[in-house]
């Protein structure tokens, strides 16, 4: 294409899930009920957090600043994705569609580093407990959770600087509900090729390294757990349960979308969803809904508010 005679693409075209009226109206219905739980659910957890006084630990000051990083994640793609079943012309304007991909990236990069502080703080907990107290700090836990925005930051813009100025004057439709890196990167009118496999590819290497690395704290973990006693044993692998469930339920689609991209748009959208809609919600559900001790939080927060 003749970019000097090619105009600045000013909006792109989103494909969001297929079907007729009926079933848009469905989809609508069905993501704002998530998108409420997933709002009110994570919230929940870290007004309570905030709020009593026997959750001030570390490890659930870590899972309220996770339950922050589901909303803000969910938030930034899923209240267009909503607005667009009842509407026909699915656009998004371009500077909407590169702080779709900048913020992404900041939010998908932090989480998993804030996954990977977690793991840390459990393998203290559990490896060396009579030191867990001094190791893990007020200090400590919020350099962890400021250094996960920053390497989320730091990640986003090593990759945002290579497509913010690419010409895009040409095709203009993301076969998805959101702008993603791998499908924004295919759109501009020139050869792009080089420059999509080592962006796809780096994005790839960081989600797989991080799972290995939490795999592999993970077994360590256990290798620890059963050498102490039944009790602690189960105790322990209870908690670790729920930490490689989310691990896994969060990583699993980032790697498959960004390590391996697959040609099936369709399948790429349902990726897409399971890591920006149902892992916010189920996160709540796995991490402190199933925990005693937030569940017995919850339950003098409510009594104190009725008093009240």
């Amino acid at each position: 294409m003749d970019q000097g005679n090619a105009s600045k693409v000013t909006e792109f075209v989103l494909q969001s899930f297929p079907g007729p009226p009926e079933l848009q109206f469905f989809f609508f219905a069905f993501f704002t009920l998530l998108y409420l739980s997933i709002v009110l659910g994570n919230f929940l957890i870290v007004f309570t957090v905030i709020s009593e006084p026997a959750l001030h630990t570390p490890m659930y000051f870590l899972l309220s600043n996770l339950s922050f990083l589901d909303v803000c994640l969910c938030t930034l793609v899923t209240p267009k994705m909503i607005a667009d079943f009842l509407t026909d012309h699915k656009t998004i304007s371009f500077e909407g569609c590169m702080t779709q991909v900048f913020f992404l990236h900041v939010l998908a990069g932090g989480e998993m580093m804030l996954l990977v502080a977690m793991a840390y703080d459990r393998y203290v907990a559990i490896c060396r407990p009579l030191h867990y107290a001094a190791i893990m700090s007020l200090q400590k836990c919020t350099g962890l959770v400021v250094g996960s925005w920053f390497i989320g930051i730091l990640h986003s813009i090593s990759q945002f600087i290579f497509i913010v100025n690419l010409p895009f004057c040409g095709p203009n439709t993301v076969d998805n509900f959101f702008c993603d890196l791998p499908l924004v990167i295919k759109l501009p009118c020139t050869d792009t090729y080089i420059l999509e496999k080592l962006m796809v590819s780096y994005s790839g290497i960081i989600t797989l390294s991080s799972f290995v690395l939490l795999l592999i704290s993970y077994m360590v973990i256990l290798v620890t757990v059963r050498r102490q006693s039944s009790a602690g044993m189960a105790k322990a692998q209870a908690t670790l349960t729920a930490h490689v469930t989310v691990v896994t339920l969060f990583f699993g689609p980032c790697f498959l979308i960004y390590a391996s991209p697959f040609n099936n748009f369709l399948i790429n959208k349902i990726l897409s969803v399971f890591y920006t809609v149902f892992t916010p919600i189920l996160n709540p559900l796995i991490y402190t809904f199933r925990n005693k001790e937030v569940i017995l939080a919850m339950q003098k927060l409510r009594k104190r508010r009725v008093h009240s």
